[in-house]
């Protein structure tokens, strides 16, 4: 830390120095307290040590002086003079703590040490806030009351170090939640370690979550870190946790029972430090009322349940959700605006697939802007039409004499609608057909 020292006996104030800078400290060291004054007006200090009698500005102006400018430096007070009234005067206007000489140079280290540990509280809140200012951007898109609601939740649960429990059928977002819920938490600095239960082989669920050592099975050369080792000091989210086979079930609830993993090979247990989302896509009460999992697991692991709503009980945020991934697949978001007709169309649909589908939606409308909305959902087809395979005759010539240019043009209009009509409307096949390059067909069409 950065501390201010003013302490106009010399002998005390060089030892003091000198066994704060043995601790790691930054030290501003002044005999009096107006020079204490002008450096407190010129420096950041994490704490000041004041004599409370000093020549010029007592210790109570250092103490005002740093109240005044946010009260970032904690003051302590140190003084031979010591009387309950000085005390609670101090301490009153705002000192942190209040030593009284002669003191061992302990005595203060123990005090710092507070101090530090309370400004490390307070940059952790700080961040919390900026965090939870942007969660927006964490992927937690939506202002339907449902939303706001699951938004307010995950705020509130986040800083805690509870295990999780997210449910909803796929494509509802439950990764974007374990990951938001990490982001705000006081672990967002450790690793957010994502493992879908159902990818893994039931051979190698164990090994891969646990971990094993060299030699515990033929291939396993060298020492390998699981997935609970991984996340040390992070997030592990385990995604699919209803796929687990009820076999490795209980080797689960021993890990999250006892804070420890057994890696495949070894005796010896390795201590954990996570904190532990899980989400489920199916309901694991059903499951557990079909014995297909572990009553006392899924009583673990749903301390704090939340749940992901689907995407049409949330039909308001569809257009918000859209310009979402148009930005994140780095399209146009002007370009790409919903008409009310096409905001209908997609309020309308029933979205099986979620939020996921929403997002595969606007991938192909980047990929494939000339489509209908309607034909890129799967609705409505192209409707077969009757389009001759050849392009049009040319345009017949009446009398001796034509006007070339209007013949070109009309012959240009014929072949344009064959090849649209050919296409479905559609500008990137017609300019395939025509064998022009789509921008040119695009200015021919436009004139």
């Amino acid at each position: 830390m950065r501390i201010l020292l003013v302490e106009d006996e010399r002998m005390t104030r060089v030892a003091l120095a000198g066994t704060l800078t043995r601790e790691g400290h930054e030290v501003v060291a002044c005999a009096d307290g107006t020079a204490g004054l002008g450096a407190l007006g010129t420096g950041e200090f994490e704490a000041v040590l004041t004599d409370l009698r000093l020549p010029g500005a007592s210790g109570l102006d250092l103490l005002r002086e740093a109240q005044r400018r946010g009260g970032r430096a904690k003051v302590v007070i140190m003084t031979a003079f010591a009387s309950t009234d000085s005390a609670i005067e101090a301490l009153r206007l705002g000192a942190y703590d209040y030593v009284s000489k002669p003191f061992r140079p302990e005595e203060i280290l123990t005090i710092l040490g507070h101090i530090e540990q309370l400004h490390s509280v307070q940059r952790e809140n700080r961040e919390l806030k900026r965090r939870i200012r942007g969660l927006g951007d964490a992927g937690i898109v939506g202002s339907s009351p449902v939303m706001r609601a699951l938004r307010e939740t995950i705020r509130a649960v986040a800083p805690g170090g509870h295990t999780v429990l997210i449910t909803g059928p796929s494509g509802t977002g439950k990764e974007v939640a374990a990951r938001a819920l990490h982001e705000l938490s006081t672990r967002a600095s450790g690793p957010f370690v994502a493992i879908n239960c159902a990818a893994l082989p039931e051979t190698l669920l164990e090994s891969e979550l646990f971990g094993y050592r060299k030699g515990a099975f033929t291939g396993a050369d060298r020492d390998h870190q699981g997935y609970f080792e991984s996340a040390r000091g992070g997030t592990l989210f385990l995604d699919d946790i209803d796929d687990v086979p009820v076999s490795m079930q209980v080797k689960l609830l021993r890990v999250i029972q006892e804070r420890e993993v057994h890696p495949v090979g070894s005796r010896r247990p390795v201590p954990i430090d996570i904190r532990l989302v899980a989400a489920a896509k199916t309901d694991l009460k059903g499951l557990v009322a079909g014995g297909t999992f572990r009553a006392d697991l899924y009583y673990r692991l749903n301390v704090i349940p939340l749940r992901m709503p689907l995407l049409r009980e949330r039909r308001e945020d569809i257009p918000e959700l859209v310009r979402h991934f148009v930005t994140r697949h780095g399209g146009d978001v002007q370009r790409c605006h919903l008409d009310p007709h096409q905001s209908r169309l997609l309020a309308a649909h029933d979205w099986p697939g979620n939020v996921r589908e929403l997002e595969n939606l606007v991938e192909r409308w980047l990929a494939l802007p000339d489509h209908d909305l309607r034909e890129l959902l799967g609705e409505s087809p192209p409707r077969p039409r009757a389009v001759p395979a050849s392009p049009p005759e040319l345009p017949h010539v009446d009398g001796e004499a034509v006007d070339y240019r209007e013949y070109m043009d009309r012959c240009e209009r014929r072949l344009l609608d064959w090849a649209l009509a050919r296409s479905g409307g559609n500008v990137t096949t017609a300019a395939r057909l025509l064998q022009l390059p789509r921008s040119t067909l695009r200015s021919r069409l436009e004139n």
